[in-house]
């Protein structure tokens, strides 16, 4: 059996054609800054952005990781796509039609197991799916239950949804009769592998897939739709490679444009709220699949939306334990919001039994701030009584202390002295008194726990020092990347090293810069050491020499992570100043652009300084033991250089960084 690969020509057109912003803005809210965009980092936990993608130059740049690149290799880092992957994905995204060429089956078989547990997912929602709409059974039964719930045709396929026969093993039989292997039907929990027997996890249950923020499915939630005490009326996929419900929130793909856009985001319980919500027309929601909400979850709305809105039911018993939940929103740093749905009624019914229009203006109306709700709620329950009063007050407070923002914390603070007719100074001592608290807690624990850094003698600690020609070949790999092809006028002071009396001499000249490296390192025949940024300086010099613009995605896709990192530090070098915004504490670093002449001479001069050293020591070597006219010449050369080597640490200044040992 066997299975094709991408041709270059379609390779050729997605990088023509995908923009790095628009892919990127489906999973990161972006906001411009200046000719870039900005967001917080997806891959680390963060509440000032400093996460940086240039439309100009079509990469991208996570300071706060380190990671960096283009299009293809932010879906690989983010959704770990492989390479072909992201370029399928990319191609469905602009409608670019994918020519293929063969690939033989050994190369299919190495498919990793990570792939493998998607590619079953991907072929268990087909098969529900196909089940639903397409047999007897599944439109008497699956069907006719959604028709009930009041979905359209139109609903139903955008969800996914589907239906799993009431029979023991309908979809694993299936599932193997396609060449699906077993064992990884039972790594996705969609087969129950006894002994020598196997049967269907969500056999006669309606079907809603799972998905992660760039579509691909990575488990099913099925209901139940008999009456039966012994079974779960909701029943989720167990944990797997690809499927961890602690950071999974059921419709997120369907909602991220729309939260990012209306710059807000609805959190309801069950996958029918969501479902009637979007029919309804609003389709920034999503919901926790009725599990606790974890700060992973908070997380993955924090990267498109900092506002929040809780969605409850008006007779919700446990409206109170869910409400913990918003202590874990504050501490993000997000605002919340919470609205109740009139008593009887919940999200899904609600939706169902409104238009669009009443829904919206319902929403509006009654989104209340969480803390007015929670003043309401737990004063409502305090009533007469002074303790309870009390422990309402003291409630309040510990979620206010949760907020990252001290000046959101003082607003609140106020708010809730209005709210609960207490003085502002007993709820700001109160707060002083739970963060003083914390942080002895805090302490605590680091001593019973011990510290977390391991504190060694200084003596058995050796620092490593600069090793100076990597930073010198990254820095000219920088410059030729940057300014490679840009033209400045160069005051250099030259030396003759062939003389044996130093000679210098002053001199301007119009150089374009990668002409003026190319040629200096031609003239000391000085190559790079590091095998990578030989690799990139051959790729970009004989380029730049021919005044071709350098091809980013080429250079990206040819190097590893390390190099792909450095590279897009690189290329965003000169916008991190904007991310530090020093001169918001009166600050204002020179642009490095101005300097770009005597940084390129300062490398260049740095690198001979260094081979100047190399020369020296290796006529160093042995000359104790050579005849005393062969010593003394030699001591002429060494000195010679010896002096060279001054003037170079004259021209720049005297900071010289000694050479790393080995």
């Amino acid at each position: 059996m066997s299975s094709r690969l991408i041709s270059k020509t379609t390779i050729d057109q997605v990088f023509d054609t995908a923009r790095v912003e628009e892919v990127i803005g489906d999973f990161v809210q972006l906001k411009k800054s200046g000719s870039n965009y900005k967001g917080l980092s997806p891959f680390s936990e963060e509440r000032t952005p400093s996460f940086m993608v240039s439309p100009v130059k079509q990469i991208w740049k996570d300071f706060s990781s380190g990671k960096g690149g283009n299009v293809v290799a932010f879906l690989m880092e983010h959704e770990h796509f492989t390479y072909p992957e992201a370029i399928k994905y990319l191609a469905k995204k602009y409608g670019i039609e994918i020519e293929e060429t063969e690939q033989s089956a050994e190369a299919k078989e190495e498919a990793n197991e990570r792939e493998s547990l998607y590619l079953v997912n991907e072929f268990a929602r087909d098969y529900f799916a196909k089940t639903l709409l397409e047999t007897e059974t599944g439109k008497a039964i699956g069907h006719s239950y959604f028709k009930e719930r009041g979905f359209t045709e139109a609903t139903i396929k955008k969800f996914q949804l589907g239906y799993s026969p009431d029979e023991w093993d309908a979809f694993t039989s299936e599932a193997l009769k396609n060449g699906y292997q077993l064992s990884y039907l039972e790594k996705t929990g969609l087969t129950i592998v006894k002994t020598d027997k196997q049967f269907d996890r969500f056999k006669g249950r309606v079907i809603f897939p799972i998905h992660s923020l760039s579509g691909r499915v990575l488990g099913f939630g099925g209901r139940i739709l008999v009456n039966d005490k012994k079974a779960a009326k909701y029943l989720n996929s167990p944990e797997s490679e690809v499927y961890h419900k602690s950071k999974v929130l059921y419709g997120i793909y369907f909602a991220k444009q729309a939260i990012a856009k209306e710059d807000n985001c609805y959190l309801v319980e069950g996958y029918t709220d969501v479902i009637q919500f979007h029919q309804t027309g609003i389709e920034n929601v999503v919901s926790s699949s009725g599990t606790a909400l974890t700060q992973e979850q908070i997380r993955l709305i924090h990267r498109l939306t900092k506002n929040i809105t809780l969605l409850f039911d008006g007779d919700a018993a446990g409206l109170r334990a869910s409400l913990r939940g918003v202590d874990l929103i504050l501490e993000q740093g997000l605002n919340v919001k919470i609205c109740t749905f009139p008593e009887g009624e919940d999200p899904d019914s609600f939706a169902k039994n409104n238009s669009l229009e009443d829904l919206t203006l319902y929403l509006e109306e009654n989104a209340r701030d969480f803390i007015n709700f929670k003043a309401s709620l737990l004063a409502s329950e305090a009533k007469n009584d002074p303790i309870k009063k009390a422990e309402t007050i003291r409630d309040m407070v510990m979620s206010i202390s949760k907020i990252p923002d001290s000046i959101k914390q003082e607003v609140y603070l106020k708010e809730c002295s209005r709210i609960m007719d207490i003085s502002e100074e007993v709820l700001f001592t109160t707060l002083a008194q739970m963060l003083q608290k914390e942080r002895r807690d805090a302490s605590k624990k680091e001593v019973v726990e011990g510290p977390t850094l391991e504190v060694v003698s200084k003596e058995i600690i050796e620092l490593e020092k600069v090793d100076l020609k990597f930073e010198l070949e990254k820095e000219i790999i920088d410059i030729l990347i940057n300014f490679g092809l840009d033209i400045c006028e160069i005051n250099e002071e030259l030396i003759d090293f062939s003389a044996k009396e130093v000679i210098k001499e002053k001199h301007k000249k119009d150089w374009k810069i990668c002409e003026y490296i190319y040629l200096n390192l031609q003239e000391d025949e000085i190559e790079f050491v590091n095998y990578e940024f030989k690799y990139l300086y051959n790729s970009i010099i004989d380029k730049l020499l021919h005044n071709i613009n350098i091809d980013l995605n080429t250079l990206f896709d040819g190097a590893n992570d390390r190099i792909r990192s450095m590279l897009s530090s690189m290329l965003f070098k000169y916008d991190e100043e904007r991310i530090h915004n020093w001169q918001k504490v009166g600050i204002y670093p020179k642009p490095i652009e101005v300097d770009v002449p005597r940084k390129v001479q300062s490398c260049i001069m740095r690198l001979r300084y260094l081979l100047l050293q190399e020369l020296i020591d290796n006529f160093s070597v042995g000359i104790n033991v050579k005849k005393d006219s062969e010593r003394t010449e030699i001591m002429e050369i060494i000195n010679q250089y010896s002096g060279l080597k001054i003037d170079m640490s004259t021209f720049l200044g005297g900071a010289i960084p000694q050479r790393r040992s080995n």
